[in-house]
């Protein structure tokens, strides 16, 4: 169960389905951004996803997804291969430099929903990737 919600939930990412995407949380989702602070609320991460189509067009490939037995957790592994479109707040100048990262991605999963999620990814490697 909690496996095909994650699916669900790259599924819509890459369709670009940030609604689908959206329904897919609890209210009081927790969002712990790589290297950066956690956030709390579904509206602040429609907020950090406005911004990051705003700087980034990317597609998730390769996802492999793995989940407790109780299906209260999940994660996910995968690569994301993206475009650095417009510059990010205190990240290197944007000028079309593509990537791809092999990301990591932690869920919490209540009432059939994503309560939390956790992305890494090797911060210093992506920038090489955008010639920072």
């Amino acid at each position: 169960m909690s496996a095909q919600l994650i699916e669900s939930y790259y599924a819509a990412f890459n369709s670009g389905d940030r609604e689908a995407l959206l329904a897919m949380l609890t209210d009081d989702v927790v969002h712990e951004i790589n290297e950066g602070g956690i956030e709390t609320g579904k509206d602040t991460f429609r907020a950090f996803l406005q911004r990051m189509d705003r700087s980034y067009k990317e597609t998730v490939e390769d996802l492999i997804v793995f989940s407790s037995t109780d299906s209260t957790r999940a994660a996910a592994e995968f690569y994301i291969r993206g475009t650095y479109l417009a510059t990010d707040a205190g990240l290197p100048e944007a000028s079309g430099q593509t990537y791809h990262l092999r990301v990591g991605a932690f869920f919490d999963i209540r009432d059939g929903k994503v309560a939390r999620v956790t992305n890494y990814y090797n911060l210093s490697n992506w920038l090489k990737l955008v010639g920072a």
